[in-house]
């Protein structure tokens, strides 16, 4: 039985279990896809860095839950988690990270640069804010054609002093753009603790007023609540309602990508963001509803046959072909464009 095939609403299965069930199988298939992306790392198969969202996966989950099929999502080069949420194969995933014929990209983008259009994963971007104006675009365009299709454009904490950020905010709300903006604030921007070099204590949060914005704080550990924040948005914005921005507060269990050891940390500040681990304190929540344990052992199960499926999958293919270099260019390679 396949991961799409449990999913689906059985005569048992209330449609608010139904939910529960759909975050748990999305976090803990995030979960095991980044740990078997570090395992793979450390053993040089996966080309270039890294960025891991360990830690983070409730976020992703909780709008991937939310959002409709045709809808948009941008994310940053942490962009793993969110390409998965939205239905995109994890073969294809593992192979661009292994730098694979058989990868989202053909094994030209690699895990910074997942594009998955066919299933609304329009990009991961390497460089900082980047996507903002981009994802304003996307939403413009569903506005135009009215399509109903809303944008969620996702960053980290270090965006929201970029100017590219206040620029798309600025843009989104004037035109009443149907986009919802997330902070995803693990607290550091790369190795600098937000907090030193932002003049609030909310970056995201405490600006969206200048905008004309609510100002929208969650739990980004909480499926639940995530999940909850993300419908209404969502919504909003598919009925007309404008843009929002959205902070969701979270830690990266790591250092910011595989080459960072991420010893700046309190240890003490560690361990109390371990402890609200959402994968864990998740499962612990649906037992306690009374959400039968081997129904979970079952989604962890299928999960864990996927990841080896999907690793599988990616070694056995072949690196792109030389040919590929040459496509999905903008010139070829001559002086021609000078004149």
């Amino acid at each position: 039985m396949s991961v799409t095939e449990i999913a689906e609403p059985t005569e048992d299965t209330s449609p608010e279990e139904q939910v529960w069930l759909g975050l748990y199988r999305q976090i803990f298939r995030i979960r095991s896809f980044e740990e078997r992306a570090y395992r793979l790392f450390m053993e040089g198969l996966v080309k270039g860095t890294s960025h891991l969202s360990l830690g983070q996966e409730a976020i992703a989950a909780g709008f991937g839950e939310a959002m409709r099929e045709d809808d948009y999502t941008f994310a940053t080069y942490r962009g793993h988690a969110h390409t998965l949420a939205r239905g995109t194969p994890m073969a294809g995933v593992m192979g661009e990270l292994l730098g694979r014929a058989n990868g989202v990209c053909g094994g030209k983008g690699g895990s910074m640069h997942l594009t998955s259009v066919e299933h609304g994963a329009m990009g991961s971007y390497a460089i900082i804010g980047a996507h903002l104006p981009i994802a304003n675009g996307a939403a413009w365009s569903a506005q135009v054609r009215g399509t109903g299709q809303v944008t969620v454009c996702f960053f980290g904490d270090g965006t929201t002093n970029i100017g590219a950020f206040h620029e798309a905010l600025n843009l989104a709300k004037v035109w009443n753009l149907p986009v919802v903006f997330v902070c995803e604030n693990n607290l550091y921007m790369e190795y600098t603790p937000i907090g030193d070099v932002t003049a609030v204590e909310h970056p995201a949060a405490d600006r969206a007023s200048a905008y004309g914005l609510e100002s929208i704080i969650v739990d980004g550990n909480d499926p639940d609540a995530v999940c909850e924040v993300a419908t209404t948005a969502i919504e909003r914005a598919r009925d007309g309602g404008g843009p929002s921005l959205i902070e969701a507060k979270t830690y990266r269990h790591g250092g910011h990508s595989r080459a960072d050891p991420g010893q700046y940390r309190p240890d003490e500040e560690v361990a109390e963001w371990l402890s609200r681990d959402p994968v864990p304190t998740y499962r612990e929540r649906l037992l306690s509803r009374g959400v039968a344990e081997d129904v979970l052992t079952g989604i962890e199960v299928e999960a864990a046959a996927d990841v080896d499926a999907a690793t599988e999958a990616a070694k056995a293919a072949p690196p792109p072909a030389i040919e590929a270099a040459y496509t999905n260019l903008w010139a070829d390679g001559g002086a021609s464009w000078r004149n």
